[in-house]
């Protein structure tokens, strides 16, 4: 057997039930023949080519931020922004707009309280009695990005009732948000941070999204070529991946290379470990030089799956193709506009809150560019 296939492999028993009431049974907690159901139905919806089509949207959701960010430097030379916050109302309105259309301001509500949920159970080690949601939706001509999965799941025969079509849309909900706008959000925020120390980089990027994007303008087209920001991206998620581990147990006695992995053994992967790990990376694997990526991820170090930012195998994220995405069009929209350097408010303590994130956020100091 292929053991990249297999099912006998899924999230620990003990994670899932602590994650139960903010993941409810959606694909990133559930295992088996459900969990592969799951995918099956959504992940087609995260491919490249769907992906492209929001492009438009994660550009419209951006635009605030630039015109709070000018607001905020106003008639002055520099404004000192806590960017954390802001990044994360980015990333809640491009996945609310993609999962809600028209109705996006109720995704937003929704996300607020997930966000309110993740906080208490960082703190939290069982939770009792959790509050839960619901999310009324409305109709509206253009499909929605979840009323596609649901048709998708209907055509699947995954949910044959009202009640089980409500709980596959309210779970996966809160999958989507917690792995497409929590995650995305604070990856953003430390590519800032990075960029804020290394200027140099920042010249970089502008300079390739003033070739790329014609008159200005960023689209599909224009996120193929910007090289330069993928590099910055890559390299930032390898420093701090949003993921701090990958857990799975063995469901059934299972075979991993040359060993055998006992029924309910759990097997943890370290992703920080393995992005800075020297013998595959080099001796400056602490350090932060996008140039390793520029050849791709198979060049930049010595064994190319020890990269884990999205995960690996048959679970690897499906999200990946939109969380790129909408790094790419946050950090070259903000690069191209603005130039910026740490505040010496910033303090350095990445903080484990079911991701990783800075815990006391991220200040920066951001003046106008010249080119913006």
């Amino acid at each position: 057997m292929n053991q990249s296939l297999t099912l006998d492999l899924g999230k620990p028993g003990y994670v899932t039930k602590r994650l139960a009431p903010m993941l409810g049974n959606g694909i990133l907690r559930s295992n088996g023949i459900v969990w592969a159901q799951q995918r099956k139905i959504i992940a087609p919806e995260f491919f490249v080519d769907k992906v492209k089509g929001m492009v438009g949207l994660m550009v419209e959701s951006a635009e605030p931020l630039l015109r709070k960010w000018e607001r905020c430097i106003g008639g002055g030379v520099v404004a000192e922004i806590r960017v954390d916050e802001d990044l994360r109302s980015v990333s809640a309105d491009v996945i609310s707009r993609a999962c809600f259309g028209s109705s996006y301001f109720k995704g937003k509500h929704i996300f607020s309280k997930l966000r309110n949920l993740q906080k208490l159970m960082s703190k939290q080690p069982l939770l009792f009695g959790v509050p839960t949601f619901g999310a009324k939706r409305e109709s509206s001509k253009e499909k929605d990005l979840m009323q596609m999965i649901l048709e998708g799941a209907i055509n699947d025969r995954f949910v044959v009732s009202k009640d089980a079509s409500k709980r596959f849309i309210v779970d996966n909900c809160k999958n989507i948000y917690f792995a497409g706008h929590e995650s995305t959000a604070v990856a953003a925020s430390w590519c800032l941070m990075l960029l804020a120390l290394h200027p140099e980089w920042q010249a970089r990027v502008r300079e390739e999204v003033a070739q790329v994007c014609r008159e200005g303008l960023i689209d599909a087209e224009s996120l193929t070529k910007m090289k330069t920001v993928t590099m910055v991206i890559q390299e930032a998620l390898r420093l701090y991946p949003p993921a701090a581990f990958v857990s799975r147990e063995a469901l059934e006695e299972t075979q991993i290379g040359h060993f055998t992995i006992p029924k309910g053994v759990c097997t943890w992967t370290l992703i920080p470990t393995l992005h800075r790990d020297s013998n595959n990376w080099g001796c400056d694997a602490n350090e932060f030089r996008p140039e390793r990526f520029a050849h791709g991820v198979s060049s930049a170090c010595k064994v190319p799956h020890a990269y884990i930012p999205f995960g690996l195998g048959p679970r690897l994220c499906l999200g990946r193709n939109f969380a790129l995405a909408q790094l790419k069009v946050v950090l070259s929209l903000i690069v191209s506009k603005f130039t910026f350097s740490l505040s010496p408010k910033y303090i350095h303590s990445p903080a484990y809150r079911m991701i990783v994130e800075p815990e006391h956020g991220v200040h920066i100091l951001v003046q106008r560019s010249e080119l913006g």
